[in-house]
């Protein structure tokens, strides 16, 4: 998530942040990677349509998200 987020930065995460209204564009999020469910994953939601996310890094020339793992 660089420039957004620096390696080794300490980020705080609400479990329950997504439990009554789904994730809005802009939103930063935690997820588990899908080719490797081992790594969590730190992204930005792109784009939202009705039960569907799309997730981006801040650094897109060198990031792994939903345009690499749909």
């Amino acid at each position: 998530m660089e420039p957004t987020l620096l390696a080794g930065q300490s980020v705080l995460v609400d479990p329950r942040a997504y439990l009554h209204s789904p994730p809005q564009a802009g939103d930063v999020v935690l997820l588990l990677h899908p080719l490797d469910p081992g790594m969590l994953m730190v992204k930005r939601v792109g784009s939202v349509e009705r039960g569907k996310v799309f997730v981006l890094g801040d650094n897109s020339v060198a990031s792994t998200d939903s345009r690499t793992f749909g």
